[in-house]
């Protein structure tokens, strides 16, 4: 899908007023409804934006424009510029807040505190623009609008991108020792564990009557009994 000029209602205001294309060509070549290009030249639309020149921005050439006035069925293509701009790299540091925004930022700081707690002071100050000192008080309630504070999403304020923030979530993650719980008992051996259980005994704890002691011989009664005997005889 081929993309369309940079500033496309500008652009379109431009052609309307200098050129003869047909509003279906200005509309193709600007991305637009042709209706929104119909509302432009009766003024109904884009009221209040000054025309691009496409051909000053290098995004049109004058013979493009010409060809495209001679034949309507035309269809008018985007000038490949022959500037190659330079990437831009994020730079480090905190990230900068709208001012409509830095209100937003001590709620969004709650959030994070609240909802990732294993994030660190500096992805926090990277996500949402703030200082060491300001997520310090939001931490010990000693902010001085710590009453009446709510936590807020900062995606859904606008603060960072859902991406930036899920980024930063597996970085703190990856870092966290992970931590290992030691088990409260001593697992026991296979063998122990499957064991069966010795089956109980109807009558194993009664114990059968034992007889009545007979009364002990007095054994020396008897040898002097025997002894007097043989000295009778």
């Amino acid at each position: 899908m081929s993309t369309g000029p940079l500033m496309p209602k500008a652009t379109a205001v431009w052609l309307v007023d200098n050129t003869s294309l047909s509003f279906e060509q200005i509309a193709d070549f600007c991305k637009l409804h042709p209706l929104e290009v119909k509302g432009i030249a009766d003024g109904e639309v884009a009221a209040g934006i000054k025309g691009l020149d496409p051909v000053v921005a290098g995004q049109l050439t004058r013979e493009e424009i010409a060809k495209a006035e001679g034949d309507t069925g035309y269809r008018m293509k985007l000038a490949v510029s022959t500037v190659r701009l330079p990437e831009q790299k994020r730079k480090k540091g905190p990230r900068y807040t709208p001012l409509s925004r830095r209100q937003d930022r001590p709620n969004a700081i709650l959030w994070l505190l609240r909802n990732h707690p294993e994030l660190k002071d500096a992805q926090i100050m990277r996500l949402v623009g703030t200082t060491k000192t300001t997520i310090q008080q939001i931490r010990d309630r000693t902010h001085w609008n710590a009453a009446t504070l709510a936590p807020m999403d900062p995606v859904t304020l606008g603060l960072c991108s859902q991406i930036d923030l899920d980024f930063e979530v597996a970085r703190a993650a990856k870092d966290r020792p992970a931590v290992v719980e030691e088990a409260s008992q001593t697992l026991l051996p296979a063998e122990v564990t499957t064991a069966r259980e010795p089956v109980a005994q109807p009558f194993a704890n009664l114990q059968a009557p034992k007889p009545k002691e007979e009364e002990a011989l007095d054994v020396e009664s008897v040898f002097a009994k025997l002894k007097q005997l043989k000295t009778n005889e």
